[in-house]
C-alpha cells in the first residue's frame, strides 16, 4: 500500500490496485479498454483511500494532461521568462500543462508555493532559480519535497540548491570566469561588480568564477563588489554607488543581464559614454541583450534548454542517486566592451585625488 497522505493521488490508487496509471485513469472515468473488473477493484480502492479525480491530477490516458508546477524567483526577470518558455515547450510536446508560481527569492514564500502545487495534485514541481547559501534556509522545503517524492511527486531544480533532487546546473563559475578573462585581455585592471544579493548560491558561484579568473591577471586586478537587488533596478542604484565612490573604475560587471541593463541605464543618465569611458558585461544572454545600444557583452547560458532539460528530468523514473546535468556558457563579445583609455587621457569618471578600490 502507498504511504498515506491527507490528499491521495492517482498514482496512489494504481499502485494500491496493482494496476497501470493509465488503466486507473480509464476505469475511474469509464473509458473504454478495461475490463469490468478491474474498472470495479480500481474504484473500490479509489473509495477506500478517498481519492477524488482533480482537474490538477489528468494524466496522458486518453489524451488528457497532466499538470507540471514551475516556480521561479521572478517572473518579468527575461532569465525566468526563458527558462519557462523551455518548460512550456517541452511540455506541451508531452502534452503536460504547466502552472506558473513567483517566490520572489524568499525562501519562506518558495515554501509556500510547493505547498500550494503539492495541494493542486501537480504531477511534478521544477523550481528555477538561485538556491540560498544558508543550508538551513530550504530544510523545510527538503522535507515536504522528500515526502512529495516518496508518495510519486518528481521534483528537478534549475540552480545550486541543498535539495536532494535532480538538477541542471548553469556554468555559473565558468562563465564569470570567462567573463574576468575577457576583460583582463582588454586591459582593465579597476573593475567593479554589481554583485546581486547576498545569500544565493547563483550570485556566489558567479563571484568565485570571477575571482578565479582575475587571480590570472599579471598585474593583478583591483575590484569591488557593490551588493544590491538581483534586479534591473538593484543594477542602476549599484551603478549609481559605483559612479560615485569607485569613479577610478574602467569596467562595471553585472551579475546579471536584468542588472546591466539598471547598469547602462545609469551610465547613460551621468552621460558616461559605454564603451568609451565604461566598459559593462553581463550575465546570461537574454533574448534582448543584442538589441542594446550598445548590444551587451554577456555570457549565454541555455535558460531555454535548461527548462526542458528539467522538465525532461522531471519524466524520467527516480535514479538511485540524484541527477546532474551541467550546461555550456558561451561568451558573446559585443559592442559594451573595449579596451579601456590610456592612463594618461582623462575622462570624467577619474579624479585628481583618484581612490584605490
Amino acid at each position: 500500500m502507498p504511504k498515506s497522505r491527507a490528499a491521495p493521488r492517482l498514482l496512489d490508487v494504481a499502485e494500491a490496485a496493482g494496476v497501470s496509471l493509465a488503466t486507473a485513469s480509464r476505469s475511474l472515468s469509464g473509458q473504454s479498454g478495461v475490463s469490468e473488473a478491474v474498472a470495479q477493484r480500481v474504484r473500490g480502492v479509489a473509495q477506500s483511500l478517498g481519492y477524488v479525480a482533480n482537474v490538477h491530477a489528468r494524466t496522458l490516458a486518453g489524451g488528457l494532461t497532466s499538470m507540471i508546477g514551475l516556480i521561479v524567483h521572478e517572473i518579468d526577470d527575461p532569465y525566468f521568462s526563458e527558462i519557462a518558455s523551455g518548460v512550456v515547450h517541452a511540455a506541451t510536446s508531452h502534452q503536460r500543462l504547466v502552472q506558473i508560481s513567483h517566490s520572489g527569492r524568499d525562501p519562506e514564500q518558495e515554501l509556500r508555493q510547493i505547498r500550494a502545487l503539492i495541494a493542486s495534485r501537480v504531477d511534478a514541481i521544477i523550481i528555477a532559480g538561485s538556491g540560498y547559501t544558508d543550508p538551513t534556509a530550504q530544510q523545510e522545503s527538503r522535507l515536504l519535497l522528500a515526502r512529495y517524492a516518496d508518495s510519486g511527486g518528481r521534483v528537478a531544480v534549475i540552480g545550486r540548491h541543498e535539495l536532494a533532487v535532480d538538477a541542471v546546473l548553469p556554468a555559473n563559475k565558468e562563465a564569470g570566469a570567462a567573463i574576468a578573462e575577457h576583460l583582463i585581455s582588454l586591459g582593465h585592471r579597476r573593475i567593479a561588480i554589481a554583485a546581486g544579493t547576498e545569500g544565493l548560491t547563483t550570485v556566489e558561484d558567479r563571484l568565485t568564477g570571477l575571482a578565479d579568473g582575475f587571480g590570472q591577471a599579471h598585474p593583478p586586478v583591483t575590484a569591488t563588489a557593490v551588493r544590491s537587488d538581483f534586479t534591473r533596478e538593484g543594477g542602476r542604484l549599484a551603478a549609481e554607488q559605483i559612479i560615485s565612490d569607485h569613479p577610478e573604475v574602467t569596467a562595471i560587471i553585472a551579475l546579471n543581464d536584468a542588472m546591466a541593463i539598471g547598469v547602462l541605464a545609469a551610465l547613460r543618465s551621468h552621460r558616461i559614454a559605454v564603451p568609451d569611458q565604461m566598459s559593462v558585461v553581463g550575465f546570461d544572454d537574454v533574448s534582448v541583450a543584442e538589441a542594446l545600444a550598445p548590444s551587451l557583452t554577456t555570457v549565454r547560458l541555455p535558460m531555454a534548454t535548461m527548462g526542458q532539460l528539467a522538465l525532461e528530468m522531471t519524466l524520467k523514473p527516480p535514479a538511485a542517486e540524484p541527477r546532474r546535468k551541467a550546461t555550456s556558457h558561451q561568451l558573446m563579445v559585443r559592442d559594451s566592451t573595449a579596451a579601456p583609455r590610456s592612463l594618461g587621457e582623462e575622462t570624467p569618471l577619474l579624479r585628481d585625488n583618484e581612490r584605490n578600490v
